[in-house]
């Protein structure tokens, strides 16, 4: 399961880190490699939960990266 995935109980509380964020971005890679190969054998049906989990993970990255501006 995704860790863009947290129970209601701990939304909030959960810390953001690099660990966290390196996580997400690996587990994105993966999404995005098993969508291609999905779309490649011509089963794109298929691959639409990986794409739901994709687009949860990107807009969960860009909702920190907004939260954080760099200078």
């Amino acid at each position: 399961m995704s860790v863009a995935f947290v129970p209601e109980w701990l939304k909030g509380k959960a810390e953001v880190n690099q660990e966290t964020i390196q996580r997400l971005l690996e587990e994105n890679d993966q999404l995005i490699r098993c969508i291609v190969e999905y779309q490649n054998k011509g089963r794109a049906n298929e691959c639409v939960q990986y794409q739901h989990v994709l687009h949860r993970n990107l807009i969960y990255l860009a909702t920190i990266a907004d939260a954080n501006p760099t200078s």
